[in-house]
């Protein structure tokens, strides 16, 4: 090999050729110089003989420097990244590979894929790996349905082709197995309506993990009656989910709960992608996708638990499970046996004894009026215009009468600026 088209030896082959020079000068044994190198003795009789004959270059490899024999044609690149600019142009490396195979049915490696797209003068920085904050690693549970992550996404997963939505998500602690759906908002109603259908896929959930948002962790003061029982203040989705058996963990920072905050990172790369393509404009197209997507994902992405118990409960027979997934709220009925709530006026149609009522909202919009022994009573709206408003004072009396002095008294001529 002439001087100039000498390759340079990278400093594990400096390395070896020390040791090499070290068994022709008698230094080492073929066996030493075999551990030292941490090789086989027979690659280490190659390397000798090879330096025997080559020199020094003899420890350099023979194809080093040359196109590899797996080495993808230029044509074949320029295709890929002429692909990739038209329709995954923000896509990850990971994801877009499978984009590529699934959609144009062309299998190429992530890394490649990758070292590609940072050889591109115009991605040059943006697909290099980054650091990592430190966090301390915390174990996953044992057991499928011991502990579920919950929490709301707010988001513009439609990326303005539609309004803006809020992902209600469910992740298992043990799996990973991931169940979700799109609401307009997150609150009481979607988080009762989210857990509704997340029991009738894969059941009642040993515990929920969430975060103190004020859907699920109350702001207000404990009451009289919940400082006697010495029990702290539920939201209406804490209290539904006490009544099902449910622990409930709060978490004390985003990082906490970061398993169900990476899978939002997650989704808001590759679902918000997927909805793209798949040209998703509506609400109800999105929870319609989300069908067919989420099965493909846990698939791929859900793990084994370390135990193969499953610990979440079926819901009891006979348990309405409509009835504690609602707001409950307590009120008071009127001797006229009418209630007010929500600004709107109810009147009751049964004889009752109760003084006060539940008044029950359901998932699915109905209202109900329940005595305190949970038998539902017949009732009516009134309409606002036949409720007549009471008739105010035009001028409030005093309470007392006010005091005024008499003729030839001191405060008197006071008064009338008359000199004593």
């Amino acid at each position: 090999m002439a001087r100039e088209d000498r390759i340079p030896m990278s400093h594990s082959d400096l390395a070896k050729s020390q040791i090499i020079d070290g068994i022709l000068r008698k230094k080492y044994k073929q066996t030493e110089a075999a551990e030292i190198l941490e090789l086989s003795e027979r690659q280490i009789r190659r390397l000798v003989r090879r330096v025997k004959a080559r020199g020094e270059d003899g420890i350099i490899h023979g194809l080093q420097g040359q196109r590899s024999n797996n080495a993808h044609e230029e044509e074949f690149k320029t295709k890929v990244l002429k692909i990739y600019e038209q329709r995954y142009k923000d896509f990850g490396p990971t994801f877009a590979s499978e984009k590529l195979l699934e959609d144009a049915k062309i299998c190429i490696n992530r890394e490649t894929l990758r070292l590609w797209l940072i050889r591109d003068v115009r991605r040059e920085h943006e697909w290099r790996r980054r650091g990592r904050k430190h966090r301390q690693w915390r174990e996953r549970k044992r057991w499928f349905g011991m502990m579920v992550q919950m929490d709301g996404s707010h988001h513009d997963w439609l990326e303005g082709r539609g309004p803006w939505i809020v992902l209600m998500g469910y992740i298992d602690d043990a799996t990973s197995t991931v169940y979700a759906r799109f609401y307009k908002y997150e609150g009481t109603i979607p988080a009762m309506d989210s857990f509704k259908r997340y029991v009738w896929k894969y059941g009642i959930p040993k515990s929920i993990y969430f975060d103190r948002h004020s859907t699920y962790k109350s702001t207000g003061k404990p009451s009289v009656e919940d400082e006697l029982l010495n029990r702290e203040a539920l939201t209406q989705v804490g209290r539904a989910l006490r009544e099902l058996g449910v622990e409930l963990i709060y978490a004390n920072s985003p990082q906490a709960k970061g398993r169900v905050e990476r899978l939002f990172r997650t989704f808001q790369d590759r679902l918000i992608k997927e909805m793209r393509l798949a040209d998703i404009k509506t609400l109800e197209e999105a929870n319609a996708f989300l069908q067919g997507y989420l099965p493909k994902y846990n698939e791929q992405f859900s793990i084994q638990a370390i135990k193969k118990a499953d610990l979440h409960r079926p819901v009891p027979k006979g348990l309405d499970l409509d009835s504690i997934l609602c707001k409950k709220t307590d009120r008071v009925l009127r001797n006229d046996f009418t209630v007010i709530h929500e600004k709107k006026m109810y009147q009751v149609l049964e004889r009752t004894k109760a003084l006060r009522v539940t008044v029950e909202e359901r998932v699915n919009g109905k209202l109900y009026i329940t005595d305190q022994r949970g038998r539902r009573l017949r009732y009516k709206e009134i309409p606002r215009h036949m409720i007549v408003a009471a008739p105010r004072a035009l001028h409030k009396p005093p309470l007392y009468k006010p005091y005024t002095p008499g003729p030839g008294t001191l405060q008197y001529a006071r008064l009338m600026h008359i000199s004593p």
